[in-house]
């Protein structure tokens, strides 16, 4: 039995993992899903979260009591898009807690670089002409007509539950520079590449998992939000992570 512990990437929630948590406790392990400050269910003010704070949170949330009473143990922490920048951070302040990190279309960071630096060196910017900027250069939204385009083409039908929950994402996080260490680089990296991903480009995200070990990347035919389009086939490649190497 596994530890899965589910961290969304901007603008989304824990909201986001709806359809895959059932399929994980079906199969017999523990997984939860977590709001990152400021966004779902957290009041946090946009201008009070940074990365570091993203990382307070998951980190506390690995430290938690879970509700089943089995042993706790290190866990495999999955990050979805911007939250490869958290997660990381994370196994960087504690791997010892962390059995495997999956970054599921999600950005590995390069040292010294922000994430936004990270998506203006991509080959391409498609998420760029949906990006709302607030007055205050606090947060960004999604333009709400552009949103299924982005995030959700392959599962439209999704459009009513998720674009009401879509929140302003503070951008201070993404404009921070990440250095990790041999900490970090002790920990077991997957990645779950999306091949029809049209938020990052999936040939940007062949480039950041470039020379990784074999069998550490694998596909899925997909756009950005597998949760909703495939969450049974995501669930299943997780279990697979948790099992493997």
């Amino acid at each position: 039995m596994a530890r899965f512990l589910l961290i969304h990437g901007s603008c989304h929630g824990a909201w986001c993992w709806r359809d895959v948590l059932p399929h994980l406790h079906a199969a017999g392990h523990r997984a939860r899903a977590i709001d990152l400050p400021s966004h779902g269910d957290d009041p946090t003010p946009a201008g009070a979260v940074t990365l570091d704070l993203y990382a307070d949170v998951i980190l506390a949330a690995i430290d938690a009591a879970w509700d089943d009473g089995a042993e706790d143990g290190p866990l495999v922490l999955v990050g979805h898009s911007m939250a490869g920048y958290p997660v990381s951070l994370a196994a960087e302040r504690a791997p010892e807690k962390i059995a495997r990190l999956v970054y599921l279309c999600a950005y590995v960071p390069a040292q010294g670089l922000s994430l936004a630096d990270m998506r203006r060196a991509g080959p391409r910017q498609p998420l760029l002409d949906a990006i709302q900027r607030s007055a205050d250069g606090l947060t960004f939204t999604i333009d709400p007509e552009k949103a299924v385009e982005k995030f959700y083409h392959d599962c439209p039908e999704i459009a009513g539950y998720a674009l009401p929950r879509l929140c302003p994402q503070p951008i201070l996080p993404q404009e921070t520079p990440l250095m990790l260490t041999d900490a970090y680089g002790s920990v077991g990296r997957h990645y779950i590449l999306c091949t029809d991903d049209r938020t990052i480009p999936p040939e940007y995200q062949s480039t950041m998992t470039g020379g990784w070990p074999e069998g550490r990347v694998s596909t899925m035919d997909s756009s950005h939000s597998p949760f909703f389009s495939a969450p049974a086939e995501l669930a299943a490649r997780l279990v697979r992570i948790a099992e493997g190497p």
